[in-house]
């Protein structure tokens, strides 16, 4: 075996990810640094070139890994991207289930008075929008938390620690702002890690395959899209932020919090189907 893939397979899994992390940051230097300054007419786009370019490097970087550390060349079947129709049929019913939930706990809200609809005139392409945008992000952040991390966890520690540490991550990642805005929006936090523990249980429970999890965060994210970015909905003043959403996040909200208890209750007794290594 290569020195390099030895070294690597050696270190305990906080060191492995840190060394990936090195490795992927190094090969973006050399584009953020030019795209900083050639973009800086528009952050927007500088924004989207360099995290696309970003992510691209972490597949590739992503392959590499997979080939020369573990000796796996399917890569991402292995973590979970298995491109067949049980897959595919998985990922079409969390898809649902994380839009309706997601437009059932603004219903909710509507009728309970603490909120209204209000028309709006660019719905469809809104809806459309956030379909491609929520694919996007889902499709990206699962392969990365579910797929790659939650691997590397499970190598070296217990289902249950690969799990919370997981969950903890994704959640203090998405969190990252100014102390003074972590405060003040301090119950999306919960409600991040509640999430990220759905997401492993989601995996879990179909074999390993990422559909269902990629499925179910992208449909959780279109619902959101749909109501805030369509402004269909506004609120009333009745109840606390804390209870429908601070900064309408319904994830940094009490009714948030008990929807996805009630998502996670369901997946949580139903058993895991993790599947041994070889």
């Amino acid at each position: 075996m290569k020195l390099v893939p030895l070294f690597v397979i050696k270190r305990p899994a906080y060191q492995r990810l840190g060394l990936f992390v090195i490795a992927l940051a190094i090969a973006w230097l050399p584009f953020l640094i030019p795209l900083h300054f050639l973009l800086s007419y528009d952050p927007n786009l500088r924004s989207i070139v360099t995290m696309g370019i970003l992510y691209l490097e972490f597949l590739i970087l992503l392959r590499l890994w997979g080939r020369e550390v573990w000796g796996i060349f399917a890569v991402f079947n292995y973590y979970g991207l298995i491109w067949n129709r049980k897959n595919g049929t998985e990922f079409l019913n969390s898809l649902a289930v994380g839009l309706w939930l997601t437009l059932a706990l603004f219903a909710l809200m509507v009728i309970f008075g603490w909120a209204f609809l209000q028309p709006s005139r660019n719905l469809i392409n809104v809806i459309f929008e956030g379909l491609l945008m929520s694919l996007a992000v889902g499709f990206a952040e699962e392969l990365v938390f579910r797929g790659w991390f939650l691997d590397e966890l499970e190598r070296d520690y217990s289902p249950q620690i690969s799990l919370w540490v997981n969950a903890l991550i994704f959640a203090a990642v998405h969190f990252i702002k100014p102390l003074a805005e972590m405060i003040r929006t301090f119950p999306q936090f919960p409600g991040l890690v509640l999430l990220g523990l759905i997401l492993v249980w989601s995996k879990r429970k179909f074999n390993n395959r990422l559909g269902s999890s990629i499925g179910l965060h992208a449909g959780l994210i279109w619902g959101y899209y749909i109501i805030v970015v369509g402004d269909l909905v506004n609120y009333s003043d009745r109840v606390s932020p804390w209870i429908t959403g601070v900064d309408r996040n319904p994830l940094a909200g009490l009714m948030g919090l008990c929807f996805l208890g009630i998502l996670a209750l369901f997946l949580k007794f139903i058993p895991s189907k993790i599947v041994p290594r070889k």
